[in-house]
């Protein structure tokens, strides 16, 4: 794909095209899927910026360097089909496979021998990284929100929905993951407990 020039003002009527050129408004939940699919890849992509900026170069910055860049990559073939109408295929489309979600799958598990259980809920924060990753988590949340709303008015690959949904817990041990491997503290919910009537 080569892209010549920016703006085309076809859009300034609040119309956007699907790949395959049908026309749909910008404000349709399938628009709004995979423009938030859009997001959280830009905040992957500050996430990349701070990991390479925040301490030397070591295996774990190494590590997730790696795992981020796949990531923002299968997030481009996410938002690919999503950009598609249903029925449509056009050559070399992207695919998002099972295989894709297992891999997520290994990495939570390979994270998690390195954390203890958590005993009560996170506050997101800490450390820039993992704060940045806590962030794209919930932009993640909202991503799989947009995919099943959109999957109850129009086919959505059931792949990306457990793609995403596996991403976004992803994120949330990554970001405890490198709290931990960066002597990062967590702090956790205090609750406010009502006290009993005396």
């Amino acid at each position: 794909m080569r892209i010549t020039k920016v703006y085309t003002r076809t859009g300034d009527a609040g119309k956007t095209r699907l790949a395959g050129g049908q026309q749909v408004w910008k404000d349709s939940l399938r628009v709004d899927a995979y423009g938030t699919v859009d997001e959280l890849n830009s905040s992957l992509g500050i996430v990349r910026v701070l990991n390479g900026e925040a301490i030397e170069p070591n295996k774990q910055a190494c590590q997730l360097e790696d795992e981020l860049r796949w990531m923002q990559n299968k997030l481009f073939d996410v938002g690919s089909i999503l950009a598609t109408a249903p029925g449509q295929t056009f050559k070399n489309m992207p695919q998002v496979a099972p295989s894709d979600v297992t891999r997520l799958e290994k990495l939570i598990d390979r994270c998690q021998t390195h954390l203890e259980p958590l005993k009560e809920f996170i506050l997101p924060g800490g450390g820039k990284v993992s704060g940045f990753l806590h962030q794209a988590r919930t932009i993640c949340r909202r991503a799989e929100r947009l995919c099943v709303a959109l999957s109850k008015t129009e086919p959505v690959d059931p792949t990306i929905i457990k793609f995403v949904n596996r991403l976004s817990d992803a994120l949330f041990v990554l970001a405890r993951w490198v709290a931990k491997t960066q002597g990062e503290p967590e702090f956790l919910w205090e609750r406010d407990v009502a006290k009993k009537a005396q």
